[in-house]
């Protein structure tokens, strides 16, 4: 039957994946890096989230506020001590979220809305099947692709 005729579409987000909204290549950090140059990303790209890699693999993430909680709040003010300026050089793997959820392109938008909302995360790194990442899906992405697609 032609639609809306008896046969139902699934609705939008049970049919859109998460590969065709995703950022692909995302801008990426090591373990090591420090918070400085991860400011300096963030500032750069106007992007709240930083995937770390080790050994090419996906180990955790780093999102702004994380940086914001782990810079002293002193930083370029009067008041500013070295203690302050030393937050810069803490590590990535200080401050990072470990064992990140993930998903495959193949993922629907439905279900990573889903996982966003049940373990209270606001991205989800894309990963393929042999590990390799492909890409960074946030809530902007797929709430952008529910109001631009319906």
């Amino acid at each position: 039957p032609a639609p809306g005729r008896g046969c139902r579409r699934a609705p939008l987000a049970a049919r859109v994946k998460v590969g065709s909204v995703m950022t692909r290549s995302p801008v990426t950090v090591g373990l090591d890096d420090d918070l400085a140059h991860v400011r300096d990303l963030f500032a750069a790209h106007g992007f709240r989230h930083l995937l770390v890699l080790a050994g090419g693999r996906l180990v955790g993430v780093l999102s702004d506020r994380d940086l914001l909680r782990a810079l002293s709040p002193f930083l370029g003010r009067a008041s500013e001590r070295a203690q302050d300026l030393a937050t810069l050089r803490r590590r990535v793997h200080q401050v990072m979220s470990r064992e990140p959820v993930v998903v495959s392109p193949e993922t629907t938008v439905a279900e990573a809305a889903r996982l966003l909302f049940a373990r209270r995360v606001s991205c989800l790194p894309g990963v393929a099947d042999d590990g390799a990442v492909v890409g960074i899906v946030s809530w902007r992405d797929l709430l952008a692709a529910l109001v631009t697609s319906g």
